[in-house]
């Protein structure tokens, strides 16, 4: 629990951080402490395993390391934190709902073109793949989203677990039939991460972690 707390509140720093750096207008410390208060409640559902507020660390641990090669790092904070807002398993259309979500409730307090670059962003998390091969904020986003992948084992293994638990109701051979076939089409791009500093680093372990998982599900 105190673990949590200490995640929750770094993130909640971050969060109202960002959001008043990308602001048009004044907004008070208790709009953006709600706002973020909105957020965690969310990821701290109990369907949840894997997109909790963990997950947002982890990204942060990501954003922390290369915000400085980014144009608008503000904008690119802020669809982190509301690209998982919205989430089931059963669902198909989390990312669409997120996007939605995300601009519903900033819309009062962005201009409407930075509230579209966050839906866009968002949406972008749906296949990985960039609207504009030069958007390099955008490609920093989606590899940091599966910087995951080229954890070390141990940590990717946590993640797979959890994300079995996820899908807990569904049945073992369903979600083996599935989740190989996820693997193997991630496996199947010429690379995984689009960026160079995110390739360099995390691609050779990202493919050795999914074929080690393939092993064992095919086990």
């Amino acid at each position: 629990m105190t673990d949590l707390l200490q995640t929750s509140s770094r993130l909640s720093q971050c969060f109202e951080k960002h959001l008043l750096s990308a602001t048009n207008s004044d907004i008070k410390p208790a709009q953006a402490h709600a706002l973020w208060q909105d957020i965690a409640n969310r990821y701290n559902k109990s369907t949840r395993a894997y997109h909790t507020l963990t997950h947002l660390q982890q990204l942060f641990c990501q954003f922390e390391q290369i915000n400085h090669k980014l144009q608008q790092p503000a904008i690119i904070a802020l669809a982190l934190f509301y690209h998982d807002v919205i989430y089931a398993p059963i669902r198909n259309d989390n990312e669409l709902k997120s996007a939605e979500y995300a601009v519903q409730v900033l819309d009062k307090y962005l201009t409407s073109k930075q509230a579209k670059r966050i839906y866009d962003l968002i949406m972008m998390t749906a296949d990985h793949q960039l609207i504009d091969h030069a958007d390099l904020d955008a490609a920093y986003l989606l590899d940091m989203d599966l910087s995951v992948l080229g954890a070390s084992w141990p940590e990717y293994e946590e993640y797979a677990k959890s994300v079995r638990q996820e899908y807990a109701h569904v049945a073992k051979v369903s979600y083996r039939v599935g989740r190989t076939q996820v693997l193997k089409g991630l496996l199947a791009h010429p690379r995984l991460y689009l960026t160079d500093y995110y390739y360099q680093r995390l691609e050779a372990q990202a493919r050795k972690n999914i074929r080690r998982e393939l092993t064992l599900l095919a086990a």
